[in-house]
């Protein structure tokens, strides 16, 4: 019914002028979860011909993944489809209302989830290529109902919504009615408290990106600058430290566990603390994701799972390296999609006579220093990259080159004097840093 009205208030708006310029087309996810998921197909079929918006019906399978309800499921399978389909610059509306926000802050709420769960769903959120904006949620679930009803529109009422076994369905048949025969306006004041909430996640974001850009060195964390943070400050920065590293977040115990004992132990410890990859068996049985603590540095990796029976060397988690015969090949390609290209150029700034045949290429781990010209001091590369302001997801990707365990160059964007052409240089080259999935940085 929501998604019905929403529907047919855009159909609306695009035939009588009000959205000029703009276009609009529909999608129907098709889960195949229920036996007149097919019906439901040819329904929105006739709906979108009766309002002239053309529609995509798309099937999708759901996995249910260990420790995921069949809703949770069904949702993360829907996204994905949104997100697939949705075009650059396009914007997804749905149809969730303060009803559904309720629900959604409630749940959350029993979950024990913390401001990002209490903040529930934003007006506008990032997806895919484009963006995800909810435009009724100041509106309830009656109101649209009523002008549905007024416009003689049909919906289909998914009869699984009559189903208690499913948590939202026990709260809206058994709970809030109930509530809302006590408290009316439980809907417009939980919403209220969502949006304080989301307002409050804001500032611990701007608080946490503060921290961040303080504890950064490369990929990895300061564990003197850690320390001096109050434990509230660090689990926030350490959230923002695996969330922006595109890991999966540990649960709240873990979490305790990298912010107290694993950054107070000894240097010398060592210590770890690792979590699944995501819930589902078959990928903890692949990869973990991995805290490590070298002297003073934290670093994240991922690593397969390590046996009982395996020596407690196996755990260890090698640091990546690249070998490259820039003479055999003048382009190298990265891990994550990208390349570096050496290539002969007439005015480069790269002395090829100075390099080795074989180059080495690396990533941060921190402490890396380079000295750009002649007589002068090397610079600590984590200044260069605060300087140029390099945000710290490209930090995290740099790559390094080194010649005979040498730093020689930072991706494209530092050369070491060492290598740097005279102006008598004879053979001259030029270093290019080709992004994933694009050009030259």
């Amino acid at each position: 019914m929501d998604s019905t009205a929403l529907l047919a208030a855009l159909a609306d708006a695009c035939s009588d002028g009000a959205a000029d310029g703009l276009r609009l087309r529909a999608l129907h996810v098709n889960h195949g979860l229920h036996p007149n998921a097919k019906h439901w197909s040819a329904h929105c079929r006739k709906l979108a011909r009766r309002l002239g918006v053309p529609l995509r019906v798309v099937s999708v399978q759901v996995a249910r993944e260990r420790g995921a309800s069949l809703e949770e499921a069904a949702r993360a399978a829907r996204y994905r489809c949104f997100a697939e389909h949705l075009r650059r610059d396009e914007t997804l509306l749905t149809a969730h209302t303060q009803d559904d926000q309720l629900e959604t802050v409630l749940l959350q709420l029993f979950r024990g989830c913390g401001l990002p769960g209490l903040a529930a769903m934003p007006a506008i959120a990032p997806l895919g290529a484009g963006s995800l904006v909810r435009p009724l949620l100041t509106c309830t679930r009656s109101q649209l109902e009523a002008w549905v009803r007024a416009r003689e529109l049909t919906w289909i009422e998914d009869d699984t919504n009559r189903d208690e076994r499913f948590d939202r369905n026990y709260l809206r048949r058994r709970v809030l009615p109930a509530v809302r025969e006590r408290w009316p306006g439980v809907a417009a004041a939980v919403a209220r408290s969502a949006r304080h909430a989301a307002e409050a996640q804001g500032l611990l974001a701007t608080l946490a990106r503060a921290d961040l850009e303080r504890a950064a060195d490369g990929a990895s964390l300061s564990v003197k600058v850690l320390r001096m943070l109050p434990a509230e400050r660090r689990r926030n920065v350490l959230r923002l430290w695996i969330a922006s590293a595109g890991r999966t977040l540990p649960d709240a115990r873990r979490l305790e566990e990298i912010a107290g004992p694993l950054i107070d132990a000894r240097a010398d410890a060592h210590p770890r603390v690792e979590w699944d990859i995501e819930s589902s068996r078959e990928a903890a049985a692949a990869r973990r994701i991995v805290v490590m603590r070298h002297a003073d540095l934290l670093s994240l990796a991922e690593r397969a799972p390590v046996l009982d029976s395996a020596p407690a060397s196996a755990a260890a988690v090698p640091e990546g390296q690249l070998v490259w015969d820039w003479r055999q090949s003048c382009a190298c390609a990265l891990p994550d999609g990208g390349a570096l290209e050496l290539t002969p150029q007439r005015h480069g700034p790269i002395d090829l006579d100075a390099l080795p045949p074989r180059l080495a290429i690396t990533w941060r781990r921190g402490g890396e220093r380079l000295r750009l010209r002649r007589g002068g001091p090397r610079r600590a590369l984590k200044s260069l990259l605060q300087e140029a302001q390099v945000r710290l997801a490209e930090r995290a990707q740099l790559p390094l080159i080194l010649a005979d365990g040498t730093l020689i160059a930072a991706a494209d964007l530092w050369i070491d004097e060492s290598v740097r052409a005279p102006p008598d240089a004879r053979h001259r080259g030029r270093l290019v840093w080709h992004r994933r999935g694009g050009g030259p940085v």
